[in-house]
């Protein structure tokens, strides 16, 4: 039963530093994250995704902001100067260059 936490862990860590890469790139919305995720093979339900996008914002690493979409406003994601120091740091200790330099 330890190791399904500690994969728990590790697994919400890379889903993180994915997001952060994502927010590192240009603006991000949940919905988009989500489909990326899929087109990688990953699913994540709508509930835990957005808890971890408040989750990096109220950390510092992200920012919203809500930009109308037609009739409904989209809350739109990006990495903050924080963000992306954190991801190229996890980045580099894992020896992964692909964080933007």
């Amino acid at each position: 039963m330890k190791n399904n936490a500690a994969d728990r862990d590790l697994y919400s860590g890379l889903l993180r530093l994915q997001v952060l890469r994502y927010a590192s790139e240009g603006p991000v919305f949940g919905l988009g994250i989500q489909e990326a995720f899929a087109r990688r093979g990953y699913r994540i339900s709508p509930g835990t995704l957005y808890r971890l996008l408040q989750g990096l914002e109220h950390k510092g690493y992200l920012r919203s902001t809500e930009v109308r979409d037609g009739k409904s406003l989209r809350k739109v994601y990006r990495a903050t100067s924080s963000g992306e120091r954190s991801l190229k740091q996890h980045c580099h200790a894992c020896g992964n260059s692909s964080a933007k330099s």
